[in-house]
């Protein structure tokens, strides 16, 4: 059978990624099908489930992707258009060997790429080397699979309802963003208590009316305004492939990831005490301070959400999640990061408590803190750069983290430095209590990175 070699720049960390028809074409969708059926069919699995997301580009990826797979005798799933985390749900409930979502996240329109699962695990880093390395090689099974419709959509949104809990009734604004949750999110608001309004939620892969990441302050402003002007009690976004979760109070206020999971754990812990609660190495201190304070195991963990997954699994952790806006429940549920899952257990808390959402952000110590900071540095470089900034702080005798980068504590708070997994930068954050904490320790970051020769620009 045919072998092929894919555009190197697509085999990323955590997925295969590119832009269509300059670094993917359908030729790789066909080879990614071929590829991991040989693997599927290697470890003793028949069948796979396989979803797509909204974009104009997902249905002809689809096509080849599956026309791939049954080419090595595996079966396919075709579980229909939906969120990532319904491909993820599919793959236990119809207890398939793998999964493979075609979506671009939340990347411009011209992209697209393709998310796995191997036996109910993340497939990422070396296995998604490994399927590019048979892929040129071979051998590869062969055989004539089945193509098997099995909409799913109804029993997804069937299970994410199971788990909510009737409160007070809220006033809730959803943006959707015009991703692909739109569909789901209108089933699941139809059975909720309370006022609900939907923005966006027609499914449209050219994104007309913002970018579907809701970690950028920009891409949240249509729904700050609704929340405030509707007096809703919070607001929440998703990203593209519903994977991502972004929340706002009633004020109109972001709470990021951290502060968010800092909330989530108050009900994780209250049943579970002394749990672990992981979140990555961009989290702020308040969080791994406020898990620490409720009689939680705080654990500080690499970024990127294959690398959470997998670390949930080998703790046992009830609930994890990134700054990224990635949050992941393994209490009552999967482990795997479902926004909308997330976004009906945040309702949970709300509606139960007599606090708000914005009262329960006051609570929240404040700190002051860059956003993400990100230096251009060439891949063959990146790791190196930030290498001899571990020797040089380790000869200097400094308190810091080598879990992913360096995260350096100071008497003024900290900051981080890492080489980013999916692209040529390097990225970096810094937190204080106050301002003139903060440029001492933005002073260090510039220093660090002068005596590594890396170029640092002014922030």
């Amino acid at each position: 059978m045919t072998k092929h070699e894919f555009n190197p720049t697509i085999l990323r960390e955590y997925d295969i990624r590119g832009i269509i028809d300059e670094t993917l074409f359908e030729a790789d969708a066909e080879a990614i099908g071929r590829s991991f059926g040989t693997l599927l069919k290697q470890g003793g699995f028949q069948n796979v489930a396989v979803g797509y997301d909204g974009r104009t580009t997902s249905p002809k990826l689809k096509a080849a992707l599956i026309k791939g797979l049954t080419s090595t005798g595996i079966d396919v799933f075709d579980i229909g258009m939906g969120p990532t985390p319904m491909l993820y749900y599919a793959t236990y409930a119809l207890k398939a060997g793998g999964g493979i979502m075609i979506t671009g996240s939340h990347n411009p329109p011209s992209h697209n790429g393709f998310k796995m699962m191997l036996d109910s695990k993340s497939f990422f880093g070396a296995q998604i080397q490994e399927l590019g390395r048979l892929s040129a090689t071979g051998p590869f099974e062969t055989g004539t699979g089945r193509v098997i419709d099995h909409p799913i959509m109804e029993d997804y949104v069937a299970r994410l309802l199971q788990d909510f809990v009737p409160g007070r009734n809220l006033s809730v604004v959803w943006d959707c963003g015009n991703g692909v949750t739109g569909e789901a999110l209108r089933r699941i608001v139809a059975k909720l208590p309370g006022t609900h309004l939907l923005l966006f939620d027609e499914i449209d892969g050219s994104f007309p009316n913002h970018h579907p990441d809701p970690t950028v302050a920009k891409n949240l402003e249509d729904l700050i305004r609704t929340v405030k002007g509707v007096n809703a009690d919070l607001g929440i976004a998703f990203d593209g492939d519903g994977d991502r979760i972004g929340v706002v109070d009633g004020q109109g206020r972001i709470l990021w990831g951290d502060q968010l999971l800092a909330i989530l754990s108050r009900e994780i812990l209250a049943n579970s005490p002394g749990a672990p609660i992981i979140a990555d190495v961009k989290a702020s201190q308040i969080l791994f301070d406020a898990v620490r304070d409720l009689g939680g195991e705080p654990i500080m963990w690499r970024t990127g959400h294959s690398l959470i997954k997998s670390k949930m699994q080998e703790v046992n952790a009830p609930l994890a999640g990134e700054m990224s806006g990635h949050i992941f429940y393994n209490d009552h549920y999967y482990g795997y990061d479902d926004a909308p899952y997330v976004a009906l257990r945040l309702l949970n808390i709300v509606g139960a408590s007599e606090s708000s959402l914005d009262q329960m952000r006051d609570e929240l110590p404040e700190m002051i803190n860059t956003p993400e900071l990100r230096f251009p540095c060439p891949d063959e470089e990146k790791f190196d750069a930030v290498t001899r900034i571990q020797d040089a702080l380790a000869a200097a005798g400094a308190d810091y983290a080598d879990i992913d980068g360096v995260r350096v504590n100071t008497e003024d708070g900290w900051w981080l430095l890492r080489a980013s997994n999916t692209q040529a930068v390097l990225v970096a954050r810094c937190e204080a209590k106050d301002e003139a904490g903060l440029t001492r320790l933005k002073s260090q970051l510039q220093q660090a990175l002068l005596n590594a020769n890396v170029e640092a620009p002014t922030f």
